[in-house]
């Protein structure tokens, strides 16, 4: 017989049984994985699952939400099961062997009605009143790119200003000092009408109704390559719609140089609105840091190779592209390698793993992963335009060039004329490039030109031009 319990006051999951001691327990999901403590022997046995890991070196906090399976050795599981119950951090709920962890939310806000009553309520209250920062990157998955560089240099120079994170759930680290608010909740709801100023790296998404005196700078997340917005392949009339309405939202608008803010200001149709040519807030620490504490996070020498394979997501599926054996290209090029998914492609799919592979899709900052990585592998995403800032060299793997360019998106430029480094079409080519010594010099009039029309702001400064903006321009007050 097996039972199941979640102890409220551990924050953890206990399965009790009675027989055999287990050898192994496991409760994995796609971002994150954690071990049992087994104890007992003899007649019965108890498998107790901790339900908060610290990742990366960084603070112990709630499992990412999603779904789990639940995998006790020699257990039957298939006739445990528990209500949902809800903890400090999260809610969990098991059934058989599946285990869903859900954010804190209380079920009675969670439900359609329940989300319209917290909305109205935002829609009605005032607002725009409390010297507060509302930040979100990428959609509250994590609390990275330019917003937190803005957050890091606002917490310096405006202590007094109280900063909120949106986040998805508690798995999220948010900066020190900072509040974080999960999405939906109505902590949210409150802190997102309340704040004088929100800074986001993408669409506002949901209902968003501007308070009297409230401002939206949007600091966007990369210059493009591939066509955005108004831009994209194909006529679409409710695409264009809320590509305007979503514009309009917005106060400011931050590029990294003058080719971004051109494309910017017109796939967006952001017109008679400033828009902040100040770099890029995220790179500061390019030029300011190294990698070697991510190195150590990640438990890699500081004399082992690292290769980062970055590519963009595509509009075609959900998943990370399987252009690459991590695996094998860590044994071909003697490295260990890094797996960087997009954004888009955090909550589906899963973790790659294998001998020196470490999947850092969940990894809350990029830029640490940039300083960290001797060369970055990626395609047509906009981690290109940040890399270059290093000067270490890249690598771009296309195999679906065609298919890209001519039908999924199309590009602003011909990458093949301009890449900072060799276009390949397959592992074995890839592979073939990363060992030859010679790419650096073949391509280092290219790699100049590039800086020079991409990087030509990201001095360290861009952080410190931008806060001085904000407050310069009252957005926020530096006092309480």
């Amino acid at each position: 017989m097996t039972t199941a319990r979640i102890d409220e006051q551990t924050e953890s999951l206990v399965i009790a049984g009675t027989g055999s001691k287990p050898s192994e327990a496991t409760l994995a999901g796609p971002r994150a994985r954690v071990s049992a403590r087994i104890t007992g022997g003899g007649k019965t046995w108890k498998a107790t699952f901790p339900l908060r890991l610290a990742r990366w070196g960084g603070p112990e906090l709630p499992l990412p939400s999603g779904a789990y399976e639940l995998d006790i050795d020699g257990a039957d599981l298939s006739g445990v099961a528990s209500d949902s119950q809800l903890l400090p951090g999260l809610r969990i709920s098991l059934k058989g062997a599946h285990v869903d962890i859900a954010p804190p939310l209380d079920p009675i806000h969670e439900t359609g009605e329940g989300q319209s009553a917290l909305e109205e309520r935002y829609v009605a209250q005032p607002g725009g009143d409390e010297n507060a920062v509302f930040f979100e990157s990428f959609y509250g998955q994590s609390a990275g790119c330019n917003p937190r560089a803005i957050d890091r240099e606002l917490a310096a120079r405006a202590p007094g200003v109280t900063r909120y994170w949106s986040v998805v759930d508690l798995s999220v680290p948010v900066p020190d000092g900072a509040i974080a608010v999960v999405e939906g909740s109505p902590e949210w709801w409150r802190a997102r009408g309340a704040a004088r100023l929100l800074i986001v790296n993408d669409w506002l998404r949901r209902r968003f109704a501007r308070k009297a005196g409230q401002r939206v700078v949007q600091t966007w997340h990369g210059t493009p390559l591939k066509r955005l917005a108004l831009h994209r392949p194909g006529f679409d009339p409710r695409r264009m719609a809320a590509v305007v309405k979503e514009s309009r939202r917005w106060d400011v608008l931050l590029a990294q140089n003058l080719y971004a803010e051109r494309i910017l200001k017109k796939a967006y149709a952001f017109f008679g609105k400033p828009i902040w040519t100040d770099g890029y807030p995220r790179n500061d620490a390019l030029l300011t840091g190294d990698g070697a504490a991510t190195r150590k996070a990640l438990g890699i020498g500081p004399e082992e190779s690292v290769l980062l394979y970055a590519p963009t997501w595509r509009d075609d599926r959900s998943e990370i592209v399987d252009f690459v054996d991590p695996q094998l290209l860590a044994e071909q090029a003697d490295a260990v390698v890094l797996v960087r998914g997009h954004s888009r492609t955090l909550r589906p799919g899963k973790d790659h793993t294998g001998a020196r592979v470490i999947d850092v899709t969940g990894f809350p900052d990029t830029t640490q992963l940039l300083l960290a990585a001797d060369a970055l592998i990626t395609d047509y995403s906009s981690v290109m335009f940040d890399f270059s800032v290093t000067g270490k060299p890249m690598f771009f793997l296309v195999p679906d060039l065609e298919h890209y360019r001519g039908q999924l998106r199309g590009f602003y430029f011909d990458l093949a004329e301009r890449a900072p480094g060799p276009l390949v079409g397959s592992q074995d080519e890839l592979v073939a490039a990363v060992l030859d010594d010679s790419v650096p010099g073949r391509f280092a009039e290219r790699y100049a030109a590039w800086q020079r029309q991409f990087n030509g702001h990201d001095d360290g400064h861009a952080a410190e031009r931008v806060v001085s903006r904000i407050l310069d321009l009252g957005y926020i007050s530096a006092g309480r």
